[in-house]
């Protein structure tokens, strides 16, 4: 049997359902990350809320508490980074060894599977899983990058670089956020992509509610809500 006669196992329905998952998840975060004027993101919303942030900061003293929410973001990509290794070795783990599934499978559809197609499915959930990893340790390492950015912001608001040193550390902490965000989207979709083992109509289903969940908690959510009201 070819590698072509391997790929071919699987209907063209499969293969068009994957892409479009794929798809969808690039555009979800393209919307999120630029979404109009008129209807900002909670993303887009928490950036300016960021900023304010950094200007308060050159003005506090001490700064202890600045630091314990520094601590407390770089704790949070640390630990989905963790997750998704350990996420991704179980993904792997079962590439590798696919017939406790297959026996799983053997159980619930009628028609025999033929391996490959399990490591193919699970393939695009690695593929999702390795994104958030890749994306939570970048983001780690950039909030590390504007905690050292904060250190260096002189104590005296006065001081001519204080303001737009606070002011890059406000933009490396955006960055950091948006890629911890990310990985957070990937992570959805690879759940959502474990879908395909039970078929591409599966996978189309889960898709779409990946993609409610994700806009709606960008677009429609009580958060939102709270950071639209006018300050008092």
């Amino acid at each position: 049997m070819t590698l072509l006669d391997y790929f071919t196992v699987l209907v063209p329905i499969d293969w068009a359902t994957a892409a479009a998952t794929v798809v969808a998840w690039l555009l979800i975060g393209w919307i999120i990350e630029h979404p109009t004027a008129k209807r900002p993101s909670v993303t887009i919303l928490m950036s300016q809320r960021r900023r304010d942030w950094m200007k308060v900061f050159v003005a506090r003293d001490p700064r202890i508490f600045d630091s314990q929410i520094m601590t407390s973001l770089r704790q949070g990509t640390a630990f989905f980074a963790s997750t998704c290794l350990l996420a991704i070795g179980g993904v792997l783990a079962l590439v590798g060894n696919p017939e406790p599934l297959s026996d799983v499978a053997a159980g619930v559809l009628e028609d025999a599977v033929p391996v490959f197609v399990w490591q193919l499915k699970l393939g695009l959930v690695a593929l999702f899983l390795t994104n958030a990893f890749l994306k939570f340790v970048w983001a780690n390492r950039i909030f590390g990058y504007c905690a050292v950015l904060m250190a260096s912001v002189p104590n005296d608001p006065a001081d001519p670089i204080a303001y737009p040193r606070a002011a890059q550390a406000g933009e490396l902490n955006i960055r950091a956020a948006i890629n911890f965000n990310r990985g957070l989207r990937a992570m959805y979709f690879a759940l959502g992509a474990l879908a395909w083992l039970f078929g591409p109509i599966a996978l189309m289903v889960s898709t779409v509610i990946v993609l409610w969940t994700l806009w709606s908690r960008e677009f429609a959510s009580i958060p939102r809500s709270i950071l639209l009201k006018e300050e008092i």
